[in-house]
């Protein structure tokens, strides 16, 4: 718990600290209303349909991802209260997104096309989700997807809530049933 908490808190104050040098506001990024707030929840769905299928069908390059997350996912959060996986899933939100939606991908916006600023912080965002070669590939998808959900709303509150509420709804699946 503690290392999953330094790790994704890390991430927040390196996105903040690297969004403040290169003068890209994260904060400024962010805004606060139900409208979006439901928007977050409405972008997670497709997310959560895909563990879904995942789950339900773990067939080929998919079935490495159910052993690893039977393996290690399980057994790692299995010992955490439900408030240890909300407080660990909402870091990852902030944090992931803050890094790559927030700061990675308005970087490479000022010197590629918008499609390609998402597409290179998304494989970005992926390979940092080394799980099996076949999770780095999904993940790199979530990422084109949130990326593309940012770059038209621009709130990132939109795919931080989406990520978060990702990540705790397939924890809580994965060491509560």
């Amino acid at each position: 718990m503690t290392l999953a908490v330094l790790f994704e808190g890390g991430m927040i104050a390196l996105a903040l600290l690297v969004g403040w040098l290169i003068d890209i506001p994260i904060l400024g990024a962010m805004e606060w209303n139900l409208t979006d707030l439901g928007l977050g929840i409405a972008v997670c769905v497709p997310m959560l349909l895909l563990f879904a299928a995942c789950l339900r069908w773990p067939v080929g390059s998919l079935r490495s991802i159910r052993e690893f997350t039977d393996d290690v996912i399980r057994p790692l959060f299995r010992s955490c209260s439900i408030l240890d996986l909300a407080v660990i899933c909402v870091l990852a939100g902030i944090g992931e997104e803050a890094l790559f939606r927030g700061v990675l991908q308005p970087l490479l916006d000022r010197y590629f096309d918008w499609w390609l600023a998402i597409a290179m912080a998304s494989v970005a965002f992926g390979v940092m989700h080394p799980i099996t070669p076949t999770y780095v590939v999904l993940a790199t998808v979530v990422g084109v997807y949130l990326g593309l959900i940012f770059q038209w709303n621009q709130n990132l509150v939109v795919v931080m809530l989406a990520h978060a509420l990702y990540d705790f709804v397939a924890l809580l699946y994965l060491t509560k049933s």
